[in-house]
């Protein structure tokens, strides 16, 4: 076995020693510049098959515990964070949309949200503001947080389930796909 080079070495102290994930950008900062992808690409090799591992979410790093091994260290019985079925609907509207605003939501889902229902997300650090909209009344415009890709072990929103893998699991509803069924069959007749 080779010894890891010191550009390796130095990139594994750094996101080591990183209270919260790190651009590949601010670890380059970290060594004058030089270039670490290739250093990244060394460690998460390295540790793929241990007890922790490198990832990436998002555009950030950092080392956690295997998934394989992360109920050794659960202490106490953490209760599943329950949402709401218009918690649950609102977030997937804003990951599959954003950044999307209150209107565009409520138009998607055909009823109107309540603003609890993006506090609830907001402070699960899965949603944040994502500026406002160019349109009049400027509404806030929502987006999803590296928070939600963590949480969810996505690398980035492109990870997200595609409607032929939702239908395959057996994820939509089969009046929804009746519905979409009609409406395909509709658009034929029209021709």
């Amino acid at each position: 076995m080779t010894p890891p080079d010191a550009t390796v070495r130095a990139v594994e102290a750094i996101l080591f020693a990183a209270t919260e994930p790190m651009t590949a950008d601010a670890i380059r900062t970290h060594l004058g510049g030089v270039d670490v992808r290739p250093a990244l690409a060394t460690l998460q090799a390295d540790y793929a098959d241990r007890g922790i591992e490198l990832v990436r979410r998002g555009d950030r790093w950092h080392f956690q515990t295997a998934a394989d091994m992360a109920h050794l260290l659960r202490r106490t019985h953490e209760e599943p964070r329950k949402l709401s079925r218009a918690g649950i609907e609102t977030l997937a509207i804003i990951a599959y949309h954003e950044p999307a605003t209150r209107a565009e939501i409520e138009a998607i889902r055909g009823v109107q949200i309540s603003k609890g229902t993006l506090d609830v997300l907001m402070e699960a650090g899965w949603i944040r503001p994502a500026g406002r909209s160019e349109v009049p009344g400027r509404p806030l415009l929502y987006a999803t947080t590296a928070a939600f890709l963590a949480h969810f072990g996505l690398a980035s929103r492109r990870d997200l389930p595609g409607i032929d893998d939702l239908r395959a699991a057996g994820l939509l509803d089969p009046v929804d796909l009746a519905f979409e069924t009609m409406e395909v069959a509709n658009a034929y007749d029209e021709d």
